[in-house]
């Protein structure tokens, strides 16, 4: 199988990625209450729009806060028309931005990101020449740093875009300086700036660690031994380290046909590795856990000698033969990084709808956080599909929550800060309303999560469900 060939079954969008196996069928939409569309991510608001839309002078139900002067821009998944995607989390990326500033929402705007591979798909470019890093669809999240807009995916280059008007600028390499993927989670320490981020691959070297300074500059890049090709989606970092889960979902080529290129290997283990902030890798110390996947952390950040880290933990991911995922749980993992001991302990912080697709308030990355702010879900019929976000408070316990009604569906909510304290804030995401089969942006005050949106902004079009989101401020 050509390289090139092999990027197209691999690029996964990491929402879909985490909703592949547990919620294959409940995601999909139901006509009736008998059964489940089998390709569902062609269907309803799962589906692709056909052309790229500019709207302008938005209705806006409610107030928009001032404090939110900005570009909120989200990516996903959208297969080019005269394209046919295998699966929700594989297909050419398109970002939607809508631009807000003096309480109005002045535009919305959706645009493909012109890759190398929606190049191909639509002659727009010759497909000749060998295939590279800069092959893949940049699909799953969009990242603002030192004033650059990259769009990324799993696998691959970045792709720098403009958040004037989210036209694609061109792949980016940091100068010439990244030559491995770089993956969708990116991690900003809100102290110094600088960038910490990896890519995973599938052969030798299976995980490389990366920063980039304050200015962009690509500063810092290492291998971190691991011995196997394994999905490594997202990690975290404290004020001090850099924390990897090596789970065992691995590659295999066996599994092509699928769609999704990986398997669950429980024999092949599963550890959390700690090693310095920055580096050297050499000095990564690992403990075994109980065989499970997460796909997102919530946060990470040191008490005294202790790593504490909130994720997202399903049972199982890829199973053959099994539809689901198992149980999927909020935790607090603990790592005790004292020595000679180094010791792992496993809290569950919420058992019934955990949530998944977390934020946080971006200036605790690193460090001890109270809240966290999760994707909920509900049901219809048969199906599962999404809902509105649960405020998680990590200190009492408590659980705040804004439900959606059953006709609209929302998506990953992303915090942006307003205020001094932690909460100082307002949560964005796309909600789609299948009566009007439109999307509003929804904003809520995360102070007071349940008392749903202060304002929606109506767009002229429908936006299909996707991944994650970045907010960049005008200045």
């Amino acid at each position: 199988m050509r390289r090139r060939e092999f990027l197209r079954h691999v690029t996964l969008g990491a929402v879909a990625a985490a909703a592949a196996v547990q919620w294959r069928a409940a995601h999909a939409w139901v006509d009736d209450a008998s059964g489940v569309d089998p390709e569902w991510w062609n269907a309803r608001n799962f589906a692709p729009v056909a052309t790229e839309t500019t709207g302008e002078r938005l209705r806006v139900t409610g107030r928009l806060p001032l404090s939110l002067d900005g570009l909120y821009v989200r990516n996903g998944t959208n297969a080019h028309p005269g394209t046919i995607s295998p699966h929700w989390f594989i297909g050419d990326g398109m970002v939607h931005g809508v631009r807000l500033g003096d309480g109005d929402a002045r535009w919305y705007r959706n645009r493909w990101i012109q890759t190398n591979e929606l190049s191909r798909d639509t002659g727009l470019v010759g497909g000749g020449g060998p295939p590279s890093l800069t092959d893949g669809y940049a699909n799953v999240s969009v990242i603002h740093h030192a004033g650059k807009l990259l769009a990324s995916g799993e696998v691959g280059l970045p792709w720098e875009l403009s958040p004037v008007d989210l036209s694609t600028v061109g792949v980016y390499d940091f100068g010439g300086r990244l030559r491995t993927s770089m993956t969708a989670h990116p991690k900003i320490d809100p102290a110094t700036g600088q960038l910490h981020f990896f890519g995973y691959w599938f052969t030798p070297p299976y995980l490389t660690y990366h920063v980039a300074d304050a200015d962009g500059a690509l500063v810092h890049s290492e291998s971190v031994d691991i011995p196997a090709s394994t999905m490594i989606h997202d990690f975290a970092v404290t004020e001090r380290d850099v924390v990897f889960w090596d789970l065992p979902v691995v590659f295999d080529l066996d599994q092509l046909d699928t769609g999704i290129p990986f398997t669950w290997r429980p024999a092949n283990g599963a550890r959390i590795g700690v090693m310095p902030l920055g580096g050297p890798a050499t000095d990564i110390r690992w403990v075994e856990i109980e065989p499970c996947y997460v796909f997102h952390g919530v946060n990470a950040f040191r008490d005294g000698d202790t790593v504490v880290v909130d994720v997202c933990r399903h049972d199982r991911m890829f199973a053959p033969g099994v539809t689901d995922s198992g149980a999927l749980t909020l935790r607090r993992w603990r790592v005790s990084t004292g020595r000679p001991a180094f010791r792992f302990s496993d809290e569950i912080v919420e058992e019934r709808d955990a949530g998944e697709l977390p934020t946080r308030d971006p200036r605790r990355v690193g460090r001890e956080h109270r809240f966290g702010y999760l994707l909920q879900s509900h049901r219809r019929g048969d199906a599962l599909v999404f809902g509105g976000v649960a405020k998680q408070d990590f200190v009492t316990g408590r659980r705040e929550v804004w439900r959606t009604d059953r006709h609209r569906q929302g998506n990953e909510f992303l915090f942006v800060p307003d205020g001094p304290g932690e909460d100082d804030g307002h949560l964005l995401a796309f909600v789609h309303d299948d009566r009007r089969d439109a999307s509003d942006l929804v904003v809520l005050d995360a102070r007071d999560v349940s008392a749903g949106p202060v304002a929606s902004v109506q767009l002229p079009v429908r936006v299909p469900y996707g991944f994650h989101a970045a907010w960049v401020p005008t200045s």
